[in-house]
């Protein structure tokens, strides 16, 4: 079972979200250096998703995201996935 976070992206300016956006793929990269994380990023019509190996890093990273923290991201929705093409 994997675990999917999709957020929201708030009414701010690129200008913003870049301000913010070396501190968000520092944390980004930590999960990826610990094999916590599938795959991340934006959707092309405003958005994105994370797709995590456990609920608990998903979790975790919203509670560390400053994407999120800092309000970019409007409403984040985490939830259970089962992927039935990639094993645990």
């Amino acid at each position: 079972m994997k675990t999917v976070v999709i957020g929201e992206r708030a009414e701010v300016s690129m200008e913003t979200i870049m301000s913010v956006y070396p501190r968000h793929k520092a944390v980004v990269d930590q999960f990826i250096e610990r094999g916590e994380v599938i795959g991340i990023g934006p959707f092309s019509d405003s958005g994105n998703m994370a797709i995590f190996k456990t609920r608990q890093a998903a979790e975790q990273f919203v509670k560390e995201d400053p994407f999120i923290l800092e309000g970019l991201v409007k409403s984040v929705t985490v939830r259970d996935w089962n992927d039935t093409l990639i094993p645990g």
